[in-house]
This record gives C-alpha cells, sequence and structure tokens, in this order.
C-alpha cells in the first residue's frame, strides 16, 4: 500500500519506488545467510549502487570538494515539499524562470523542498529516454539559477521532467544548486496520490562518510498544519 492514514487528518503517502533485485537494471544484489547456526540469525550482505532506485543526491556526487552525505545537517532531508505540476508548456521545451513563476507564484519559501512535474510523463533511465517518445520538460541554468535564489534546499523530479537531456544544461544545473549544498531526489512514485501540493516531506539517508548519494524511503506526510500552508 501506497497510502495510509495516520489518524487525526494526517495521510501518509510513499513516493518511493520498490526495488526487486531480480528486475532491476541498476546495480542490486543480496546475500542472505545464517550466523547462528541452529538458532536462526539472518544477516544480508546489500551490495547496492548508491543511485539505485528512490535516492538522494549530494554535492559530492558532483564534486570531489563538496560535501558528502554525512556532512549534510539531518534537516536538510526534511521539511516543507511543495509539488509544482508545470501544465502550462509545451513538450521539450526548457524551464525557464518565467515558467517557475507561473507554476509556482508565491508558493515556494526559503528552505523548501521542489517538487518538479509536468503531465508528459515517461520513467526516467530507460531505452525510451531521450527518443521521440520522450515528451518530458528539460532544466537548464536558468531553472537551477531561479531555485538557486529563492534559497530551496531540494529539488525532486516526478516523470514528467528529464534530468538527462543533455551534458551542458544538465551540468549547469548540478553546477549552480549542488555549489549551495542543494540535494536532488530522484525516481519519486506516486506523486498521482497526493491530495495536495503542500505537505511534510522525509527522505533520510544513511550517513556514511564518504558517501556520494543514498537510496532513501521517500515519503509525504499530509495534514501537518505547519507545513501545509
Amino acid at each position: 500500500m501506497s497510502v495510509c492514514s495516520l489518524g487525526n487528518g494526517l495521510r501518509v503517502v510513499d513516493l518511493t519506488k520498490v526495488l526487486d533485485p531480480s528486475t532491476e537494471t541498476r546495480r542490486c544484489h543480496l546475500f542472505r545467510f545464517n550466523t547462528g547456526g541452529a538458532i536462526p540469525d539472518f544477516h544480508t550482505i546489500m551490495d547496492l549502487t548508491s543511485h539505485l532506485g528512490t535516492h538522494v543526491e549530494c554535492p559530492y556526487h558532483h564534486n570531489d570538494n563538496w560535501t558528502d552525505v554525512q556532512g549534510l545537517p539531518i534537516g536538510t532531508f526534511m521539511g516543507r515539499a511543495v509539488y509544482v505540476n508545470i501544465n502550462h508548456m509545451k513538450p521539450n521545451e526548457k524551464i525557464m524562470a518565467a515558467d517557475l513563476e507561473t507554476a509556482c507564484g508565491s508558493r515556494v519559501r526559503e528552505g523548501d523542498i521542489v517538487i518538479l512535474d509536468s503531465p508528459y510523463k515517461l520513467p526516467p533511465f530507460t531505452p525510451d529516454t531521450n527518443t521521440e517518445k520522450d515528451k518530458r520538460l528539460f532544466i537548464c541554468r536558468e531553472t537551477a539559477q531561479w531555485l538557486k535564489d529563492r534559497k530551496v534546499k531540494c529539488v525532486g523530479f516526478g516523470d514528467g521532467v528529464s534530468i538527462e537531456s543533455n551534458n551542458e544544461d544538465v551540468s549547469a544545473f548540478h553546477d549552480v544548486l549542488m555549489e549551495v549544498d542543494v540535494v536532488f531526489l530522484e525516481v519519486l512514485q506516486n506523486l498521482d496520490q497526493l491530495r495536495t501540493d503542500t505537505f511534510f516531506l522525509s527522505y533520510t539517508p544513511l550517513p556514511i562518510k564518504g558517501l556520494d548519494s543514498c537510496p532513501v524511503r521517500v515519503y509525504a506526510v499530509e495534514g501537518l498544519q505547519e507545513f501545509s500552508g
């Protein structure tokens, strides 16, 4: 189940891609063994890539001198999130500052998490990526600068926005935001299950020194008054 109720008007939506080692195209292997002999005590060796499934990318991903996963404060990985479904643009257009003004208005605040999406959905990192079937919107330096100017702390992506369209734009997007410790959330699922566009979001990685990115369990909590306005 991707949605559950906590009572008192609170609703949780799981935005995480489920991983199956038997079908995952990125590195994902589990080795289970019993350390207890006659008294079962199972452990599992996890052989995973840091960019597996739904994951948070930290600045060290883009530059050896920037912050790794454990170097960021815990508050980086939770807070007020705004879902921005950009529906006024044509396929394969770049998201410019004016487009974000139209889609966001004054909703985005300092310290927010912004999730970008559009109606032109296509699962990322598949054989259809960057083909004629791919109508997703593109990010670029101007997209990043608008988000940096508003001092957001995280940018997430629905299946309607491409983050791998071309080297120039993708590199610039990382350059502008990761230099100031903005993190990225990729491969989000179940965004269509959200009932509101503003909510509390959590996506905490393992605090491992020297780690550039990490698979995470991402969930939205709708109905928390402090994070709903």
